[in-house]
């Protein structure tokens, strides 16, 4: 394989819902760049793509794959990635390594949820658009009726550039109307034949080839006017047109294709290859200093690492993307997040789980080693004077959580191990070993993505694991002012325990003034401020701590004593265990012993004193409230609303964006448990939502009731 040079490569990310057939295409653009022999199909479990056992087990795409393709005199390194919505994270690692998105979509169904989740990525990134319409060989197919869809959601920049002659199992010609030529292919698929275009068909493709030279000749003012003036522009200078117009996403070209039937895939790989642009013509990347980096051959040797796979007998895969400079086997480099030094043993072109040894790749271009010691997902190796560092990969929040254990308690360590392994494969998995619920939790984008986790342990790790619910972080706080006092007091042969402590609780809000005086049950008591700590809690929150001891009834030394107290009874609320926040606490008085008091002993008085003013001071447990928003199809907009509110949801507004309904609320994380399975079961699996936490509430009157009552039964069984 030969060196391909910065101006000769170009990244894609291939896009696309479930069952919309990117492994399908991918398989015929391997084919047909002769990277494998034979074509390989899901149902028998044998395409470059979906090798992983998991794939196979379930036939879908659980990673995206990495793979290239050589086709007259360019390298397309082309990133097939899951089109399941459960394992989004794969489709935004590509985007973000990639120039260019080239989206399926299912011609029997038109655009579907996982097109617009995938869209609205593109636009986020700004990453230019091809539309590729594929299983044009299905009876189902409505090509006319996609393309209505598909301008009522993208508009006038959805630009026509090819279209069926007929669709259906009888599908076999397609008319191309950049190069004004009819394709069409025998039964077998392969090289197509090139003709003219029908006398039937001249009137419709003369009319779609107008529209494409007006949409290729808005990208440039020289081109604009060439076309006022001659109402037409060469190819080339149509292709120059699409590629200013797809770098600026002011156009989106629609493709037709059936990859099932390798007929059309030649003709994409040559648009790709002639008009997409390289990675030298996209907006530079920027570290995380914020500089700009230009992917130059002759640069700093830096590479970036988007991606691990661990496969059976080699153990873990790094896949790479050079960002500046060339990497060569051989080259030592230093890991800028690690400070650790790496040899390169190999590097790769990918096709999959096949490898080609390379001897050196430029900057721009995709690869990946093995053998590594020490480089982890995100980490970026550099060579002499490079600094660089890149974080430029965002996730979106987990939207299913369960606790994880390993059903033989031994197995724990050994689980954990696994887990974090697996993490570098999908960052979207996001492990989190809670103190506060005494879980470990494991936080994905759904049901199939925490499915897919636990029958890769079992399976793969043959650890039996088990998943529960995850308990709830719930909150406690004060609604009014209270007042307690307590006397710790030990005596036992010799020096004994001896602290009392005096306190106000009362609640805390940001921007409160400090205070003067209180007035308790008839009783005034002035307050005059010796010391004030504002401890910003960890669980979030405040706790503020004032000292307003006065004429030494106790000393200042047991202050800290005092403060430990009460933030071990805020690790540990009063009325469920959860932890307490936004609290305000003054001593004012108390009374110390000469000889037996010490710091234990005002700890515990302390502890206890806030103990018995938070039961008097309205105690509430609050619940975590998220944001969330749920794209649904206008059609399940009742059931959807319905099911919301029964989940004690606040719609908070409802908008349109691209065809769907965007529904807005604040629901109770406890309600949000299952809510993926719930909204995949009402509607087909066609709506998508995300989540973002918003803040704490208290909860109902009734459920503070239940939550305390099962707290006591808790305590109750761990002291049997």
């Amino acid at each position: 394989m030969r060196i391909y040079q910065t101006n000769e490569i170009k990244n894609i990310a291939l896009l696309g819902s479930a069952g919309s057939g990117k492994t399908t295409l991918a398989e015929s653009m391997l084919y047909g760049s002769g990277i494998i022999k034979r074509r390989g199909t899901i149902e028998a479990k044998n395409t470059v793509s979906d090798y992983f056992p998991v794939e196979q087990e379930y036939g879908y795409s659980v990673f995206p794959t990495v793979f290239h393709v050589e086709w007259n005199n360019k390298k397309l390194n082309i990133i097939d990635c899951p089109g399941s919505d459960d394992f989004i994270g794969g489709a935004i690692t590509a985007l973000n390594v990639t120039d260019q998105a080239v989206i399926l979509i299912n011609g029997q169904y038109g655009p579907e949820v996982g097109t617009q989740n995938n869209f609205r990525y593109t636009e986020k990134l700004k990453k230019p658009v091809i539309f590729l319409i594929n299983q044009l060989d299905s009876d189902k197919c409505d090509f006319d009726n996609v393309i209505s869809n598909m301008k009522s959601i993208y508009g006038s920049k959805c630009v026509q550039i090819q279209y069926p002659i007929s669709t259906g199992s009888g599908f076999n010609a397609l008319i191309d109307v950049l190069l004004m030529k009819k394709y069409s292919w025998s039964p077998d698929g392969g090289m197509p034949i090139i003709e003219e275009i029908p006398e039937e068909e001249k009137e419709k493709a003369m009319e779609l080839h107008k529209i494409l030279v007006e949409a290729a000749a808005e990208n440039d003012e020289s081109l604009m006017e060439k076309f006022f003036e001659e109402e037409t522009l060469t190819e080339d200078e149509m292709r120059e047109g699409i590629r200013k117009g797809l770098v600026t996403r002011s156009i989106f070209p629609v493709f037709c294709v059936c990859a099932g039937k390798d007929m059309g895939v030649r003709r994409l790989m040559e648009f790709l290859g002639n008009v997409v642009p390289f990675v030298s013509e996209m907006p530079k990347l920027h570290n995380t200093r914020g500089e700009e980096i230009t992917p130059d051959s002759n640069g700093p040797e830096s590479i970036y690492f988007f991606k691990t796979g661990v496969e059976p007998h080699i153990g873990e895969v790094s896949y790479f993307k050079v960002m500046s400079g060339c990497v060569k086997t051989g080259d030592d480099l230093t890991n800028s997040d690690r400070g650790s030094k790496e040899r390169i043993g190999q590097i790769y072109a990918c096709a999959g789980a096949n490898r080609i040894p390379v001897e050196q790749l430029n900057a721009g271009d995709i690869g990946c080693t093995v053998k590594l010691k020490d480089v982890k997902t995100g980490n970026t190796l550099n060579g002499k004077d490079c600094e660089w560092k890149f974080d430029f990969i965002s996730y979106p929040n987990s939207k299913y959580s369960r606790a994880i254990r390993a059903v033989n308690s031994a197995d724990t360590e050994k689980l954990m191990a696994a887990m974090l392994r697996m993490r570098q494969e999908d960052p979207t998995w996001v492990i989190e070993q809670s103190k506060e619920l005494r879980q470990t939790i494991v936080h994905g984008q759904g049901e199939f993505h925490l499915r897919t986790l636990k029958w890769r342990l079992e399976n793969n790790e043959k650890l039996q694991v088990k998943f529960e619910e995850p308990k709830i972080p719930y909150r406690e706080t004060i609604t009014k002012t209270a007042r307690a006092d307590y006397r710790h007091k030990k005596q036992s042969g010799g020096a004994g325990q001896f602290g009392e402590v005096h306190l106000i609780v009362e609640p805390y809000a940001e921007g409160m003034p400090d205070p003067v005086s209180y007035k308790i049950n008839g009783q005034e008591l002035k307050v005059n401020i010796k010391g004030r700590e504002e401890i910003d809690l960890e669980w979030g929150g405040k706790l503020v701590f004032i000292n307003s001891v006065v004429g030494g009834a106790i000393d200042a030394r047991f202050m800290p004593a005092i403060l430990k107290g009460i933030m071990e009874r805020m690790e540990h609320g009063p009325l469920t265990g959860s932890y307490a926040r936004d609290v305000r606490v003054i001593v004012y008085d108390g009374k110390m012993h000469p000889v037996d008091s010490n710091e234990l002993s005002f700890m515990l008085a302390a502890r206890n004193a806030f103990s018995l003013a938070f039961k008097e001071a309205g105690p509430k447990i609050l619940e975590p409230i998220y944001d969330l928003e749920v794209y649904v199809p206008s059609d399940y907009m009742g059931d959807v609303m319905s099911d919301l509110q029964s989940r004690r949801a606040l719609i908070m507004g409802m908008d349109s964006e691209a065809g769907y309904q965007k529904l807005q609320a604040k629901i109770p994380l406890k309600e949000l448990s299952s809510y993926s399975i719930s909204l995949s079961s009402i509607t087909g699996g066609r709506a998508s939502f995300n989540t973002k936490f918003a803040s704490y509430e208290l909860v109902p009157n009734e459920m503070q009731q239940t939550l305390i009552a099962e707290h006591e039964k808790e305590l109750d069984a761990e002291n049997e």
